[in-house]
C-alpha cells in the first residue's frame, strides 16, 4: 500500500543520526518543539531509537543510539551562545539559545542548539520557491 504522502505526490523524508542523547533529545524536540514520538525501538540491529514528526506529514526525524558507541556532538562551527528571551528558551525545551553561523537565520528566525549541538532555526516567514 502506498504511503499518504506518496498519495499526495510528496515523498517522504527521513533524517537520521546517531546521539548520545535520546531521551534529552526527545524533551528538546516534542516538548520543545512540539513533534510527536511517531515510533521507537530497543535492540534493532544493536540500535536503539526514536522517530519524531507528525502523523501525517512526509518527514520523520530518526535518532539512533548504539549502546557503547559514542557518537559525539555536532561537527559544525559553533559561536559562543547569544542570550535570547525568556519566551523563546521555553520554546526550546531545554535546548541552549545560539546564534548561527551563518547570519541569514539569525535574521530570519530563532536559532536554538540542540542537546548534541546541531542548530534548529525556526522561522515565521513565507518559503520564497
Amino acid at each position: 500500500m502506498a504511503s499518504a504522502s506518496r498519495l499526495m505526490g510528496f515523498p517522504t523524508l527521513r533524517v537520521a543520526r546517531p546521539t548520545d542523547n535520546l531521551a534529552a533529545l526527545l524533551r528538546f524536540y516534542c516538548e520543545g518543539l512540539g513533534l510527536q514520538q511517531l515510533a521507537a525501538f530497543t535492540a534493532h540491529n544493536g540500535f536503539d531509537g526514536v522517530r519524531l514528526g507528525h502523523a501525517r506529514a512526509p518527514y520523520h526525524l530518526e535518532f539512533t543510539h548504539q549502546p557503547r558507541h559514542a557518537a559525539g556532538r555536532a561537527p559544525s562551527l559553533r559561536p559562543s551562545a547569544g542570550v535570547l528571551p525568556a519566551r523563546a528558551r521555553r520554546v526550546a525545551a531545554g535546548g541552549a539559545a545560539a546564534p548561527f553561523y551563518n547570519p541569514y537565520w539569525d535574521q530570519r528566525g530563532l536559532t536554538f542548539e540542540d542537546p548534541d549541538g546541531y542548530r534548529v532555526v525556526l522561522q515565521q516567514a513565507a518559503w520564497n520557491r
